[in-house]
């Protein structure tokens, strides 16, 4: 539902739209749909641009190689893309990437983008937005990606710490009333634990909550319950194990085996198995690895397979 501004900015880039109208039987679609907010049908597997322009600190992203992996995920049907200006390396940002790779955007790619931690040039996240900053941030990312309106943006709070328990109503009420001026249509919230998320409740409707969850860190499963019982969209990140070195823990082992699958594919498959309301959102920048979290989406885990890896925390 990303709209595109009438007239792009000078230098945008390519804006071609092959890549965006092609669809494949190969499809991210396959472990169905979720209705964001209620109001726009997003695949629950998408795609994260996080690693796109590279890592923070380096090595230099390869940007033919960054766009050629973001048109495959929409050819491949992962049409909710996950993003955020403060998703750079040294030389590629994730923002101008996307834009280069997909605008005009097709009507039925829905971008979502998070505010609020500060990065600067050097990689550091030195602090977080207060609210009289969160309005230059928004136009940031319009800006950057070259659209009128961005379909969802999540506050995100905490910058890269675990969630910290402190109030997000100032920060959520700036947001609430740029989705008023039009600049948002959906808003969301990330990193955070279930009082923030009531608190942002009452001050605005929430379509999605981003935090970390997987299968190696259920930890969040009441908040991910929750989120089902309203209606929310949970997107977890850190869902292939980010942080952890032991992701090839022996019961993801024996369902890969099972399956012959690798044991990314079933902390993929787990999630979407764990709650109709998680959205997995991967990230790479390799053609490959896109090819097999999308294949992901279609493992299908039964209840031993559950039962061995556990549902909850």
């Amino acid at each position: 539902m990303t709209s595109s501004s009438a007239e792009p900015a000078p230098d945008s880039g390519p804006t071609s739209t092959t890549s965006t109208t092609t669809t494949s039987t190969d499809s991210a679609s396959g472990p169905g749909v979720f209705e964001l907010g209620g109001t726009v049908t997003i695949p629950r597997l998408g795609f994260g641009a996080m690693q796109l322009p590279g890592r923070w600190s380096g090595p230099a992203g390869d940007t033919a190689k960054a766009v050629a992996v973001t048109r495959r995920a929409v050819e491949l049907g992962a049409r909710y893309i996950d993003t955020a200006a403060f998703y750079f390396s040294p030389t590629h940002r994730a923002n101008d990437l996307l834009r280069e790779a997909l605008y005009p955007y097709a009507s039925d790619v829905t971008i979502a983008t998070k505010v609020g931690p500060l990065r600067n040039e050097t990689g550091e996240m030195y602090a977080e937005a207060r609210p009289d900053q969160l309005r230059a941030e928004v136009e940031r990312n319009l800006e950057d990606l070259g659209v009128d309106t961005l379909d969802l943006v999540h506050l995100r709070v905490g910058r890269l710490s675990g969630g910290v328990a402190e109030s997000l109503g100032e920060r959520f009420a700036v947001l609430a009333a740029l989705r008023e001026e039009g600049l948002i249509r959906q808003l969301g919230v990330s990193n955070v634990t279930s009082g923030q998320l009531a608190e942002a409740r009452s001050i605005a409707p929430v379509a999605a909550v981003q935090n970390r969850f997987g299968v190696l860190d259920q930890g969040d499963a009441a908040l991910v319950d929750e989120c089902a019982d309203a209606g929310i969209a949970y997107m977890p990140f850190f869902a292939l194990g980010g942080g952890h070195t032991d992701l090839g823990q022996e019961n993801l082992r024996k369902v890969g085996e099972r399956h012959g699958a690798t044991v990314h594919q079933v902390a993929i498959a787990w999630g979407l198995a764990r709650s109709p309301s998680i959205v997995q959102i991967p990230g790479t920048a390799s053609l490959a690895h896109l090819e097999e979290n999308v294949a992901a989406g279609r493992l299908v885990l039964d209840e031993d397979d559950m039962a061995l890896l556990g549902r909850r925390g």
